[in-house]
């Protein structure tokens, strides 16, 4: 009879509520809670992009047997869009691809942003860790390679502008399900606006 390899680290389990900062992975943030516990097994609820902050909910143990609840949950996103500039990323790292004078009006944004309510058809960004024949997206974006994702279904329950500081910058909050991209509404906004460059 076989034995089962015994697992290294100690058997925390429950949840964290991780306030993830800038400038780091949701993997990064796991390995480093994974060390400061000794844990066994952790894993999160959800990916946050390093260019975003936020609540990253923690998974150890026995408790990640619930992940899927998690992913399944109700997620809320506050996010800026920075109108006149397009990056191959669609984030403030990626390289600049194109530029646009044009400049929404508040009520311009929330007439569009009435669209993106509802069961849309969102197609993820390249740089994103979706799987494309066993390799990330994200991995053949940065080779170079010519790639085209399918949209996907994903429900927002609710989008509004909450704050436009200069013409430059709208800011949007978001409630939605599992799978949006806040990288790609700010992309199709900006096309349906005329601001994609």
């Amino acid at each position: 009879m076989a034995r089962q390899r015994k697992r290294k680290g100690d058997p925390v389990t429950g949840w964290l509520n991780l306030f993830k900062p800038v400038d780091m992975t949701s993997t990064q943030a796991v390995a480093i809670l994974k060390r400061r516990y000794n844990a066994a097994k952790v894993g999160h609820g959800g990916t946050l992009d390093p260019l975003a902050d936020g609540i990253l909910p923690i998974a150890f143990g026995e408790a990640t047997k619930t992940v899927q609840w998690a992913m399944d949950a109700e997620k809320e996103y506050v996010f800026t869009i920075r109108w006149g500039i397009s990056t191959a990323s669609q984030d403030a790292e990626g390289e600049a691809t194109a530029t646009s004078d044009a400049r929404p009006t508040r009520d311009e944004v929330e007439d569009v942003l009435r669209n993106y309510v509802g069961t849309i058809e969102q197609v993820p960004p390249k740089y994103s860790a979706i799987k494309v024949d066993g390799q990330r997206a994200y991995d053949l974006a940065r080779e170079g390679e010519d790639f085209e994702l399918k949209p996907r279904e994903v429900d927002v329950f609710e989008a509004a502008v909450i704050g436009m500081p200069d013409p430059d910058h709208t800011v949007i909050h978001v409630t939605s399900g599992k799978g949006f991209y806040v990288r790609a509404m700010a992309r199709d906004l900006a096309f349906d606006l005329g601001c994609e460059g």
